[in-house]
């Protein structure tokens, strides 16, 4: 494997899809899977020696927590977790002086927060990389693993339908975003009341018509998983929502990724779920541990995709 290129990445932050070209994004993904085939062979690419990543947690997270931690470790570099907790941002300290006050001490900041705002108070005042690790706003981490985990099994990104069953949430933000980018025709299924951010849908529109994709959004669930070469859902309620859980489970009743969708979609059709999944909701037990999905493999992609941001931007 040659040298990882910073050129066009170093010190850059990693918030949003919707910031990186066609060619950017085709660059990291590339640098993730040679950086997961390095490490399977027992090359393990240290890159980030000496380098310490920060880990600002508001939210609770399993995959998030796991694979920067594990991934900075890969890359001879050192994690630091802070909970919102554990650290003065939690009882008061501003993003401001927070940014400024770790931007002397660690490498590169990722955050997992409700507010987006926060992440670009973050980038505006820190001197180091910011990446985003999720807000209710976007989920590009996951998207950029998801984009890698499609292109694996299906050789392409460029013309593929990709259609995303449920809640019009920070996922199908950045499936949108990412999809538009890569050249493919995304599909966003919701129920009235819970479609995408109407800036985030004209955003990626453009993204994809620049791009060689497509993005629309419809109401029936069915007209969007027909011929689909990529089905992907999500919980109907995240984290925060819980008091709505109810509510949710009535609007979005219909909504799931079930052998009836996979009939509708293409034959050699994937299915994606970003985790963690509600069986029996969402998507059914028979989908989710058939032979047609891949979610494990994305969730592992998780560590790559993450890897190689920290790589280029750290």
């Amino acid at each position: 494997m040659a040298n990882i290129d910073q050129t066009i990445f170093k010190g850059r932050d990693f918030i949003s899809l919707h910031d990186f070209s066609q060619d950017e994004l085709n660059c990291i993904i590339d640098v993730a899977r040679e950086l997961k085939v390095d490490q399977k062979a027992g090359r393990p690419r240290q890159v980030l020696q000496d380098k310490t990543l920060g880990m600002i947690f508001t939210k609770s997270s399993t995959r998030t927590r796991v694979s920067f931690e594990v991934g900075m470790y890969q890359l001879g570099g050192h994690a630091l977790f802070l909970s919102g907790r554990d650290i003065q941002l939690g009882r008061g300290e501003t993003i401001a002086d927070t940014a400024r006050v770790l931007s002397r001490m660690v490498d590169g900041i990722m955050i997992r927060t409700f507010s987006h705002q926060e992440v670009l108070d973050l980038a505006e005042f820190s001197t180091i990389p910011i990446i985003n690790g999720l807000t209710d706003l976007l989920h590009p981490c996951q998207v950029l693993a998801d984009l890698m985990t499609i292109q694996e099994h299906k050789g392409r990104l460029s013309g593929l339908k990709l259609a995303y069953v449920g809640d019009g949430n920070n996922m199908a933000h950045s499936l949108m975003f990412g999809g538009a980018k890569m050249g493919l025709h995304v599909v966003i299924a919701s129920p009235p009341g819970y479609k995408p951010d109407p800036k985030i849908v004209a955003l990626a529109q453009a993204d994809a018509k620049n791009n060689g994709g497509f993005v629309e959004v419809v109401d029936d669930p069915m007209e969007a998983v027909k011929g689909a070469d990529v089905l992907y859902t999500d919980v109907w309620a995240s984290m925060g929502q819980e008091e709505e859980a109810q509510i949710r489970m009535a609007a979005f009743k219909g909504y799931q990724i079930n052998s009836n969708a996979l009939k509708l979609a293409n034959p050699s059709a994937i299915v994606l779920h970003c985790l963690p999944a509600h069986r029996g909701e969402e998507i059914t037990e028979d989908v989710i541990e058939g032979a047609q999905s891949v979610v494990f493999d994305e969730a592992e992609n998780r560590l790559h995709a993450q890897k190689a941001i920290m790589a280029l931007t750290m």
